[in-house]
């Protein structure tokens, strides 16, 4: 029977060599270059990560400046409403 993949890639051809198994994958892809594949997914995993790490640290900003926005919101309302209940007050007498 056929070796599972793994084993083809524990000992994979000499570095430059032509793959010296018969049971290479039927692509034709040498343990060389499923290793540079693995890699290449493994840095494009890491990068995907920081990004998604960063866009968190981003969204904790925006979520910060929301709340201090609403937090000055609500100090401008309760300014106006004591001005303009002021004004009443003073038209009043």
């Amino acid at each position: 029977g056929r070796l599972p993949a793994a084993a083809a890639v524990e000992e994979g051809p000499v570095e430059g060599g032509p793959p010296d198994h018969s049971y290479s994958l039927s692509s034709g892809t040498t343990s060389e270059e499923l290793l540079r594949k693995l890699n290449e997914q493994r840095d494009i995993i890491a990068l995907l990560e920081v990004k998604m790490k960063e866009m968190k640290g981003s969204i904790r900003r925006l979520r910060l400046a929301e709340a201090q926005l609403r937090e000055e919101i609500r100090e401008k309302d309760r300014l106006l409403h004591a001005a303009s209940a002021g004004t009443r007050k003073r038209h009043g007498l």
